[in-house]
């Protein structure tokens, strides 16, 4: 999962893919994908970008 993101976070067009649906993530369910996409939602991010 953490490569997953790692990969996004360099391919940001990637992401802006599968929030249009235009893409999906092979072997993650609906929810882990919602997870993800909210992750990089800017109202969701932290400013420092620290997760606990």
């Amino acid at each position: 999962m953490i490569n997953m993101i790692q990969y996004l976070e360099q391919n940001p067009k990637l992401v802006t893919l599968l929030k249009e649906k235009k893409a999906s993530l092979i072997g993650v369910t609906a929810l882990e994908q919602k997870a993800i996409l909210d992750s990089f939602d800017e109202d969701v991010c932290l400013e420092n970008r620290v997760w606990y």
